[in-house]
């Protein structure tokens, strides 16, 4: 973990801890905040310290490096940073609620411990608190921008909670088109990275529309960050990613590369795709290996890497037009390179 990103798991522990110190109560049934510390990666399945924390925590990073980029320091962007990536999980939560997850990070959801109840009682803490943070960002601000900093917060909130419902929908039709898709994972996935590039910025003293701007690299880097895990998804390297190869064919998730293959396939294999997607829980082995060989048929492999590889070349162009000091761009530009690379 770097200095910067310290801070960060720093101010959220911190948060836990105060909340923590006043829930008293005898039973030991459901550990709340242990559990929330547990989602986070500080805790294993025994509520023992791990001396680690889990996910990538690529959001609160492009927060601090876009403040940082604005000529900032890593300290103004800490609480806003914490509040994007305590927000990021509590919707991780309801999700894996939802999509009946057992697993994330290669370890049990909070539902699978827990249950659906007390784990949907723990995403609303953490949408608490991650509040509680955004809240002690603004006051750290003059009024105005402070109150934008909370009414952005929680607009984009909203358009998470909207691109969840469009997911959601989207299970239970076979015409979801590749535009549709896009416009589902820039509410679900990019809203909060494009929140998190702007909210950096404007904390870090950015002018507005300086701060735009950084919102719209954070919205092409949402985009890619989202069809990079499409794409890992269906090719990544079982020893880097922790799943079988065509592990979301398996679970029959509608992403980008069966979209597109959808879009391309013959009347025929279109509806024998249509009914594998509709007769399983699972895929079997035999049906995940013919859904591989079409999508190497069409090409579907080169289509989703030319369409990552588009959106970071475009947040680096957007980068690029900044009329700001290339010393302060250049972390921001590693991070971009480093996601274009992720092979996990």
């Amino acid at each position: 973990m770097t200095q910067e990103l310290a801070l960060v798991e720093e101010r959220m522990r911190t948060l836990l801890e105060q909340q923590a110190a006043h829930f008293v109560h005898s039973d030991k049934s459901f550990p709340l905040y242990q559990a929330l510390g547990y989602h986070l990666g500080w805790f294993d399945e025994r509520l023992r310290p791990t001396g680690t924390s889990a996910g990538k925590r690529f959001r609160p990073l492009l927060c601090l490096r876009s403040c940082y980029a604005v000529s900032g320091s890593a300290e103004q962007a800490v609480a806003i940073a914490a509040a994007i990536e305590l927000l990021h999980n509590f919707t991780l939560i309801h999700d894996d609620i939802q999509d009946r997850s057992e697993t994330r990070r290669h370890r049990p959801t909070l539902w699978a411990l827990w249950g659906d109840a007390q784990a949907i009682n723990a995403g609303d803490a953490l949408f608490a608190l991650s509040q509680l943070a955004a809240l002690n960002a603004a006051e750290r601000e003059e009024r105005p921008r402070g109150i934008e900093i909370v009414r952005r917060f929680n607009e984009t909130t909203l358009r998470i909670v909207e691109g969840q419902v469009l997911d959601l929908s989207f299970e239970a039709r076979d015409d979801v088109s590749t535009a549709e898709y896009l416009l589902m994972i820039e509410r679900k996935t990019a809203a909060l990275t494009a929140y998190a590039a702007w909210a950096g910025a404007t904390v870090g003293g950015g002018a507005p529309e300086t701060a735009e701007r950084f919102a719209d690299v954070g919205r092409v880097l949402g985009l890619g960050f989202q069809v990079q895990d499409d794409y890992l998804g269906v090719w990544g390297d079982p020893e880097r990613t922790g799943k079988a190869r065509g592990d979301d064919l398996r679970r029959r998730k509608k992403s980008l590369p069966v979209i597109a293959l959808i879009e391309r396939v013959s009347p025929a294999e279109r509806g024998w795709i249509r009914h594998a997607w509709g007769e399983r829980d699972e895929l079997d082995t035999a049906t995940v290996e013919r859904l591989l060989e079409r999508l190497d048929y069409y090409g579907i492999r080169d289509i989703v890497r030319a369409t990552v590889a588009r959106y970071h070349d475009e947040a680096q162009r957007l980068l690029a037009g900044m009329n700001l000091p290339s010393e302060r761009l250049e972390p921001l530009r590693q991070l971009v390179e480093q996601l274009a690379a992720r092979e996990a």
